[in-house]
């Protein structure tokens, strides 16, 4: 029975450990260029340029190419900073 309960409580654990907690971080800024080959969207954040890889999980990712020029959130995951998680504009 210990057994059973050990193994049952180090899956358990593990898989806490591979839940990701869902946390996110917005951008806004203005979308600058899309590189619709290389899937990369560069949006003036403040000051700065920042790059974006988008992939085909991305939400909004298909429209990317019509938002040049127009402010926008850019959603990514708050532990996997390149992951972008959504794009669309900014309300």
């Amino acid at each position: 029975m210990k057994n059973i309960l050990s193994i049952l409580s180090v899956l358990a654990l593990a898989a806490a450990a591979q839940a990701g907690c869902g946390a996110t971080v917005a951008s806004k800024g203005t979308v600058k260029s899309y590189d619709a080959e290389k899937k990369v969207l560069v949006v003036t954040v403040g000051a700065k340029d920042v790059s974006f890889t988008l992939t085909p999980e991305t939400e909004g990712a298909d429209k990317a190419a019509d938002l040049k020029g127009k402010s926008v959130e850019v959603n990514v995951d708050k532990h996997k900073q390149k992951k972008v998680l959504s794009v669309a504009v900014a309300k």
